[in-house]
């Protein structure tokens, strides 16, 4: 990669500081202190240990040459052909190698499709709890966006596999969509998009029709990522079936037949999309390929829905990816670039953008251990953490995503105009953003999740409830003045989502209501992160972070009245500075 030699001499050329250098050559891990830091309180200390050499690794590769690669991937977007070089009708999409390098990294040498699947990747005897999993997927995306769509599906696919197939299913494609040699690997897909419904599922127009031992599917798929995936989960509705989601099965469809031939499906062009541009997203035409129903045919809808919940989980660790690699890049430029005399990063304004920058940041990043965390323990058995994933799947997906796209903004702008240019990061990681809050719903369809399903249909606000006061219970070192406030922040959140999901004519107030929820969870989680890591090493600078959630997200504002701005710029010198804050300091800057 000679571009990314030349882009490393240019960040060790002094005349860059003019401009001010990238983040070409940065460490990932070894510069997000905080990502460590929940991995600990998150991961037993054994497994922690083993995993931190590979995560060290990927970040090196992620702030270096996976990020080149990524670039070239995105430039040079996959290609279709509809024959071979012999004139036979055989469809194939052509990708740059920088694409298969990042294929390479991320199904070979980490397995992070396969990681809570598959015992033994990298070295480790069991399964990778969520929480492990997603801290690979963090930073990987730093690097590349648009592949980890293709390694969600996989990982999707692999799961509604192990889960709902039959033993003879499950035997001939489950090792390999968790294999983690390249020359075995099986990745999958999952089409479900039709131009008569989006999120409206139940509207599909695919039927299956019942042949021996398989089903023959007609119809269209408007919107397939990893379009040639060679193991692609759908929905269609069963010959004689009812209309709506009761009516829809499951099933799982090969790209090639046992004889080698091609399945009766064909990829009727590529789509020509704002970003994520390295993967192929395409239209799919069936006309009587075979698929094998996975499941009972009439839970199909419900079945599918369970890998969009953990996929939203995905959605929202890759959408804070992006957030931290904005972060990354809006500090690089203001720690290096001198304009009127001052260092960006030394002036009043510029401070308080990288705090809005920071802030949305770390609140998606505990926001994602959480959730993590309660799919962890949903899968352990806890019908709690069950309850409590419903509600928090949803709601970080929500908020997560859309603020990405304001972080990724404000970063380009902190960059200036050549923050604009294709050639950095920052032009790359606005357009990928705009991704999240679309992939596995729209922002309306979400809220109207969390609100109207998630508490009003399963009661799902009792355990985010018990969950938040829980941990402010175990709130060590945390002033009670402090801790009572967050709790009364946290029960009029809640009691808010429970009157609009209470009455159908409240809908309109659904997505303030899921901000609302998002915010006052992830104050609390930010206060109880900062006992936890003050025990460990002496920090409790999330506490601050967890009192500008309350003055910026959840505190009502006079427009016209003046920020204190001692105390405001206390706390922001306390949090840009590198020094690691005690409880008493930190606990008397956020009561000020």
């Amino acid at each position: 990669m000679q571009e990314h030699s030349q882009n490393r001499l240019a960040n060790s050329d002094p005349r860059s500081a003019l401009l001010a250098p990238d983040t070409s050559g940065m460490n990932f891990y070894r510069a997000d202190p905080a990502l460590s830091d929940l991995l600990r309180i998150h991961l037993p200390d054994a497994l922690f240990r083993h995993i931190e050499p590979y995560l060290d690794r990927l970040g090196g590769l992620a702030g270096g040459y996976l990020d080149e690669c990524a670039r070239l991937a995105d430039r040079h977007v996959p290609v279709l052909h509809q024959r071979d070089r012999f004139g036979r009708d055989v469809q194939w999409i052509e990708y740059h190698p920088a694409y298969r390098e990042l294929e390479r990294a991320a199904f070979g040498e980490f397995g992070i499709h396969a990681m809570s699947l598959r015992k033994g990747i990298m070295g480790w005897p069991d399964k990778y709890p969520v929480a492990a999993k997603h801290a690979f997927t963090f930073l990987f995306n730093q690097a590349e966006f648009g592949l980890g769509c293709p390694i969600n599906v996989t990982d999707g696919c692999a799961k509604l596999l192990a889960n709902f197939g039959s033993e003879a299913l499950k035997q001939k494609y489950l090792d390999g969509l968790t294999q983690t040699d390249m020359n075995k690997l099986t990745q999958g897909g999952q089409f479900m998009t039709e131009k008569e419904g989006g999120s409206d599922v139940g509207s599909l127009t695919t039927t299956a029709v019942e042949e021996g031992d398989h089903w023959r599917l007609h119809g269209e798929k408007w919107f397939c990522s990893n379009a040639d995936a060679k193991v692609v989960m759908l929905l269609a509705r069963p010959e004689g079936a009812g209309p709506g989601t009761r009516g829809v099965g499951l099933f799982l469809m090969p790209r090639t037949l046992d004889d080698g031939s091609p399945n009766a499906y064909r990829i009727v062009r590529l789509k020509d999309k704002l970003g994520t541009r390295s993967m192929a997203s395409g239209e799919i035409k069936l006309e009587g390929a075979t698929a094998y129903a996975v499941g009972r045919l009439d839970r199909g809808f419900v079945q599918m829905a369970e890998m969009v919940n953990s996929s939203r989980l995905s959605n929202g660790v890759k959408s804070t990816a992006l957030m931290r690699r904005a972060y990354h890049d809006a500090m690089t430029v203001a720690k290096s670039r001198v304009v009127f005399g001052s260092r960006i990063i030394d002036l009043p304004l510029a401070r308080r953008q990288l705090m809005k920058i920071m802030l949305a940041t770390e609140q998606a990043l505990s926001m994602s251990f959480l959730t993590a965390d309660a799919l962890d323990r949903a899968e352990a058995g806890s019908q709690d953490a069950a309850l409590l994933l419903r509600i928090l799947t949803p709601t970080l997906k929500f908020r997560a995503t859309r603020d990405a796209r304001k972080v990724c903004g404000d970063a380009m702008e902190m960059r200036g105009g050549i923050g604009y240019i294709e050639e950095f990061a920052t032009a790359r990681l606005l357009r990928d953003a705009h991704l999240g809050s679309i992939w596995e719903g729209t922002g309306n369809i979400v809220a109207i999740d969390a609100l109207a399903r998630a508490i009003g249909r399963h009661g799902a606000d009792s355990a985010l409830a018990a969950d938040l006061h829980a941990r402010l219970d175990d709130s060590a070192g945390i002033p009670n003045t402090f801790r009572d406030r967050l709790r009364r922040l946290a029960d009029s959140a809640i009691e808010f989502a429970r009157k609009v999901a209470g009455q159908r004519e409240n809908e309109t107030e659904a997505r303030r209501a899921t901000s609302l929820l998002y915010h006052a969870a992830s104050a609390v989680a930010l206060a109880w992160e900062a006992g936890r890591i003050h025990e460990m090493r002496g920090d409790a600078r999330r506490l601050l972070l967890s009192r500008l959630v309350i003055d910026h997200r959840l505190a009502s504002a006079d427009p016209f009245r003046l920020a204190d701005a001692g105390a405001q710029r206390a706390i922001t010198d306390a949090l840009l500075d590198e020094r690691a804050l005690g409880m008493a300091e930190a606990a008397e800057l956020a009561a000020s």
